[in-house]
């Protein structure tokens, strides 16, 4: 029931969405050029490394910095990855994801390796599940990136105090799942999106 919906979901996004899809890639394009995608592994079901499919929203080949990105203005994006990140449009081409398997429309959000490879044992009952394009995680935490803005570490800080928080959600979602939860994850998602 479920990879049905995620794939009648997805292609149907895909298909309605295409206008926007285009139209963000032309603006990337204009804004910064090539790459319109960002590429980046991922942990999914059983520990297996994917490619997470993104519009890309930082300059190109731009390594400085940490792993995350800090604050609303982190240097590294550029003006219209404000716009698509603000409004979760960057998360769009991960339908792709989803009709290749690699991902449900909702679940545990994928984690870098450096990051799972922290989990306690039970922290990795996460990872026995399809990483989703959202979840309760992606709704409570909206704003992490203005969480971490100014603190000395940020990615110490997201580790001790934003990811464990994260996990905890994850179970709870994990001991509840079934298709109405989903349903009603996907719609307090687009509302989260759009009452800012």
């Amino acid at each position: 029931m479920k990879r049905v919906f995620d794939v009648v979901c997805a292609l149907t996004g895909i298909v309605l969405l295409s206008p926007i899809f285009l139209i963000i890639s032309v603006g990337i394009m204009i804004d910064s050029g090539f790459p319109v995608f960002f590429l980046q592994e991922r942990v999914g079901k059983d520990g297996r490394l994917f490619k997470l499919f993104k519009f890309r929203t930082m300059v190109f080949n731009n390594h400085s910095g940490p792993a995350i990105t800090v604050g609303t203005r982190d240097p590294r994006i550029t003006r219209i990855g404000y716009w698509l990140r603000r409004f979760k449009l960057d998360e769009l081409p991960q339908l792709f994801n989803v009709l290749k398997g690699d991902m449900s429309l909702v679940g545990p959000r994928p984690e870098l390796k450096k990051f799972v490879d922290l989990y306690t044992p039970e922290q990795r009952r996460v990872i026995t599940v399809k990483p989703g394009i959202t979840d309760y995680a992606s709704i409570v935490f909206r704003n992490e990136n203005e969480l971490l803005e100014g603190k000395p570490d940020p990615v110490d800080y997201y580790v001790r105090e934003i990811m464990p928080v994260k996990l905890k959600l994850n179970l709870r979602y994990i001991e509840r799942m079934s298709f109405w939860l989903d349903v009603r994850i996907l719609i307090r998602t687009v509302l989260s999106i759009f009452s800012g």
